[in-house]
């Protein structure tokens, strides 16, 4: 029995990631679980994209997949790591981040294309 193989992620996932690691931030700072709710007591500590990315989806690649980098990871594997990441934190704190679809991602790199613009 041969195991199938997937591409690695393509360019619009690992931006779909990086847009849905800065919505888990902000989700998670709205609903008043800084990174010391969630990971270390004792100091208020609010979430950016680079530490959901670091604390809470790196932790689970690598134990899911035992790949360190998200470079590595194939197509299937980003839905599977989402998933599993996904159902933790809907069951520990009650909130749900959609992964962005590709209209979330063309209307960020419109608003952003506009930003630059005015500068």
């Amino acid at each position: 029995m041969t195991e199938k193989t997937y591409p690695r992620r393509t360019a619009q996932q690992n931006r779909a990631l990086h847009v849905m690691f800065t919505m888990y931030a902000n989700a998670l700072n709205e609903a008043g679980l800084d990174m010391r709710k969630t990971l270390k007591p004792g100091v208020e500590i609010p979430w950016s994209s680079k530490s959901v990315k670091e604390y809470l989806w790196r932790p689970v690649q690598k134990a899911q997949l035992a790949k360190d980098s998200t470079t590595e990871l194939t197509t299937v594997e980003i839905d599977e790591v989402f998933d599993t990441l996904n159902k933790h934190i809907g069951q520990q704190f009650g909130l749900h981040v959609p992964f962005p679809s590709i209209e979330k991602l063309m209307q960020d790199i419109e608003a952003e294309r506009r930003n630059e613009k005015n500068y």
